[in-house]
């Protein structure tokens, strides 16, 4: 028998980020049931960090994590966590109401966003067919994200104060004991204070296994791939490039393209796989904007984005029972919201105040906490 003040399931960005800031107060196990930690979701991202991307709370906890990655711990990384990239939305006369949308937020959380001609996009992004596009909105702030660097940072610092990590470990059961948990996994047997839900995709099912009601949590198929840019194209200084309803987005990555079809299909949790017609639909809405044919596809695959109903995270205790801590729903933002939302879940489990900085910034406890869908 294990005992630990704290069991997290799930060793993906959330889970590790949990466990990293729990580490120094308390006993950390954390337990991801795949060979290897950041298999799903974190293994498959677009690695942007752009503080302008996703809802209100979203931006405020991204704005948050942005000085960890700017300048992480002594010993953190070996490489810097973020590089210079730039996210640059583009759209039509008929979608001027998005831009619209997109100054607000912009104004709403004080971040820069420049307005662009065609002529200006085109001079950033010179393959943008003319006539494509009639503007442009880039946000300056975007950033490349080291997600592996930033994963193993993580589970490095959490190590060194003590936290175990055990992969090939599926949860099997999770039953109350007094006042903590006894959790069952594939070889191991946990005596644990607090449980921490850091499952992605596999959250409700998680939650079933404690005879938890599921919050609704929903996982999306989102689907990518790498092709070939033009020779000669000098893609390193290239934004990455999103349309306006978000429908497809492409950007540099090691020497190629990275696309995407941008969809949000409805999934079981499962190790999702790309489909062809997802990928030819995407090359098909890509090649509309750009000048040049994508004629060789070289890798492709699918992750899973879980979202909550509302669309916001879920991140605190489990109002029926307790001692069960979802962490979850954190959809396509878990890698740029890894820092503060793990700061965010080590405070309301140590029963210590929200972090200034995210208090500042006018988050509050109650816009994470999974009482908002049980009403």
């Amino acid at each position: 028998m294990i005992e630990v003040d704290v069991c997290v399931i799930g060793g993906g960005m959330a889970g590790a980020s949990v466990a990293y800031h729990l580490a120094q107060n308390a006993r950390v196990l954390l337990l991801e049931r795949e060979p290897h930690v950041g298999y799903h979701s974190t293994g498959r991202s677009a690695a942007l960090y752009s503080p302008q991307y996703g809802s209100l709370a979203i931006r405020r906890l991204t704005a948050a994590t942005g000085p960890f990655l700017r300048d992480p711990p002594p010993g953190f990384a070996s490489t810097a966590l973020l590089t210079p990239r730039g996210f640059l939305t583009i759209g039509t006369r008929d979608e001027l109401e998005s831009l619209a949308s997109l100054e607000s937020l912009a104004r709403a959380t004080s971040s820069p966003l420049e307005r662009l001609t065609e002529a200006e996009v085109r001079a950033l992004v010179p393959v943008i067919r003319t006539g494509a596009i009639d503007w442009g909105a880039l946000d300056p702030g975007a950033m490349d994200m080291d997600v592996d660097a930033l994963l193993q940072g993580f589970l490095r610092g959490a190590r060194a104060h003590g936290t175990q990590v055990a992969t090939g470990e599926e949860v099997m059961s999770l039953e109350r004991d007094g006042a903590g948990w006894l959790v069952h996994s594939s070889t191991l047997k946990i005596r644990a204070g607090i449980v921490v839900n850091a499952s992605g995709a596999w959250a409700d099912p998680t939650a079933a296994l404690a005879d938890i009601a599921p919050l609704g949590l929903v996982p999306y198929r989102r689907t990518a791939f790498n092709f070939d840019a033009p020779q000669h194209a000098n893609t390193s200084t290239w934004p990455m490039v999103i349309d306006a309803g978000e429908r497809f987005y492409f950007k540099a990555d090691a020497g190629r393209l990275l696309g995407s079809l941008a969809e949000e299909e409805p999934s079981r949790p499962c190790d999702a796989q790309p489909e062809d017609l997802d990928v030819a639909i995407a090359v098909d809405r890509i090649e509309q904007v750009i000048d040049f044919p994508i004629q060789r596809i070289v890798r492709a695959w699918t992750g899973l984005r879980t979202f909550a109903p509302d669309r916001d995270p879920v991140s605190g205790f489990e109002p029926s029972i307790p001692g069960f801590y979802w962490h979850a729903a954190i959809g396509g933002y878990g890698i740029q919201t890894s820092a503060a939302l793990g700061e965010f879940a080590a405070a309301r489990i140590l029963g210590r105040p929200l972090p200034a900085p995210l208090a500042e910034l006018g988050l509050s406890n109650a816009d994470l906490d999974p009482a908002r869908l049980r009403a």
